[in-house]
């Protein structure tokens, strides 16, 4: 196995699969998958590949067949060190002749971009086929790791689906995805204070390329993050300002833009259920269906079952950028453009903290439980995480619960755990803990066995008073920023009410954060260093 190049930050599983299937000895040649949407580096993590390897890579480029055809013969005959590029006449030359590079040991062959591949020669996936016959001599005789890439999730995604060409064929298929929002405060360099990490991720999720798209760099204290956001998202010479509105239009599978750019707005507004959304667009609720299917296929929006019925699906926003351009950018691109960033950013504050940090708190609380949280922490291992609503007679009213642990996602799956997320600036006191006592109390009986662990989230910290009753009681655990960002299980020592405020340094905060977000937003704080 090859060792991970210094040059690739995390990325370490999606090393070890790829350097695994090129490197494999077995004989036959070898098809593989690589897709993600774009400026997730996909790019660099083959690129690297083929260095260490020694590797053949080739891009294709929105052009004809034939330009495409004459740019792989040069990158072919490069390749071999020969003199004269090589002229192929056909794709199924090209592609006889790429398979061969593996006759004498494992090689890596890797075409990025294969999408435009596809778009200039619809038949290509059929040519695959055919030189990837199990009786042919590329499955025969050559040992040739073919990995086709490409950010048209759409096209390829369908290469391996039903009826397709090449169904069967692959052996590899990685889906390289944004970074986690732990790595992604590590890639940012700001993970040294997780309230920055956690507004950073907020607004600009784990997409590697937005770190060199913002100069190289992130602000390093929270001081700095408003004339940051100032100076690098809403600036109309920065190449962030658009790239919300662009990551729908480069999807060659949208054909109408402007019906998708709705839903995304709707949805960002705060309307995450079908009727709701169908409503904000004045339409039907099935006249959109094709419009939420559309989103999700390229990644832009996930929809999460409610955990205690599945059917009645909630949608977020899968990529903070597009809520950011959505509320702030697209909406006051008239300021913005006349230079009055500043002043967009102070008057958004309210929005930011309700539309963008709420939901993201939510959000990243979920993914805290799926992919951190310790067992003990759950009340067993998660097998699905998910909001709900609960009728409650005593009220007249449904209430709304952040998350629901279960050990499965299937009908006899049993609720380990329920919480709420809140993202408020004031700590977190015992009402809230009382209302989760309420909730676990409406839980449909049948699948409740052993009474659920409540856990309650809190980008503020927690009163004194909570503090000192979850610390006597074992079903409930307090988890604030710190933790999201650092921990699993409830930490020794912290948590007791002979020391309330040692839950962490941002909790020691909390009174005077409101002060503190003011100054940041009128952007008159400076950092001392």
């Amino acid at each position: 196995m090859y060792a991970k190049p210094d040059l690739l930050f995390d990325r370490d599983a999606e090393w070890g699969e790829l350097a695994e299937f090129a490197t494999s000895a077995d004989q036959g040649a070898a098809l593989g998958l690589v897709y993600g949407r774009r400026r997730q580096g996909k790019t660099t993590l083959l690129e690297l590949l083929a260095l260490e390897l020694g590797g053949f890579m080739f891009g294709a480029a929105q052009q004809s067949e034939a330009q495409n055809l004459a740019d792989l013969g040069a990158a072919y005959a490069a390749y071999r060190g020969l003199r004269q590029p090589v002229v192929f006449t056909s794709y199924r030359e090209a592609l006889d002749e790429l398979l061969r590079l593996g006759d004498e040991r494992p090689t890596t062959v890797i075409i990025d971009e294969f999408p435009y591949l596809v778009a200039a020669t619809p038949a290509l996936p059929s040519y695959l086929q055919q030189a990837l016959s199990p009786l042919g001599h590329a499955r025969q005789r050559t040992r040739t790791r073919l990995i086709l890439c490409g950010s048209a999730l759409t096209t390829m995604s369908q290469l391996l689906g039903g009826g397709a060409p090449l169904r069967g064929r692959a052996r590899l298929e990685l889906v390289v995805r944004p970074f986690g929002f732990r790595e992604a405060a590590e890639f940012w360099g700001v993970a040294h204070d997780p309230e920055l990490a956690f507004r950073l991720h907020a607004l600009t999720g784990g997409t590697p390329a937005y770190k060199d798209m913002c100069g190289g760099s992130g602000p390093r204290w929270r001081a700095d993050l408003g004339r940051w956001v100032q100076r690098r998202l809403l600036n109309p010479a920065s190449a962030m300002f658009r790239e919300g509105g662009l990551l729908l239009r480069e999807e060659p599978s949208i054909s109408d833009p402007t019906s998708y750019t709705s839903v995304l707005a709707a949805i960002s507004a705060g309307n995450s259920r079908r009727s709701e959304i169908a409503a904000a667009l004045g339409r039907p609720s099935g006249a959109i269906a094709h419009l939420l299917s559309g989103l999700q296929d390229i990644g832009l929006i996930e929809h999460l079952d409610d955990a205690l019925r599945g059917k009645r699906s909630v949608f977020r926003i899968a990529e903070p950028v597009v809520r950011l351009h959505q509320l702030i950018t697209s909406r006051h691109e008239p300021e913005l453009v006349a230079g009055r960033a500043e002043r967009v950013w102070e008057r958004s504050a309210a929005t930011i903290d309700s539309k963008i940090y709420g939901p993201h708190f939510e959000d990243l609380s979920r993914l805290w439980c799926l992919n951190h949280a310790d067992e003990d922490t759950l009340g067993g291992a998660p097998g699905s995480v998910r909001p709900t609503e609960i009728a409650c007679a005593e009220h007249r009213d449904r209430h709304e619960l952040d998350l629901v642990v279960t050990t499965d996602p299937g009908p006899a799956s049993t609720i380990t755990a329920i919480g709420e997320a809140k993202a408020r600036s004031g700590p977190v006191g015992v009402a809230q803990l009382r209302r989760l006592e309420h909730l676990r109390g409406l839980l449909p009986s049948a699948r409740i066995g052993q009474p659920p662990k409540l856990l309650l989230f809190s980008r503020s910290g927690f009163s004194p008073d909570l503090l000192s009753e979850a610390a006597r009681r074992p079903d409930t655990e307090l988890i604030d920023l710190d933790r999201v960002y650092r921990g699993s299980l409830r930490p020794a020592g912290r948590f007791t009410p002979e020391n309330p405020r040692s839950s962490s340094w941002s909790s020691a905060l909390a009174r005077i954060e409101p002060a503190l977000s003011a100054w940041e937003l009128r952007g008159t704080r400076r950092s001392c260093g």
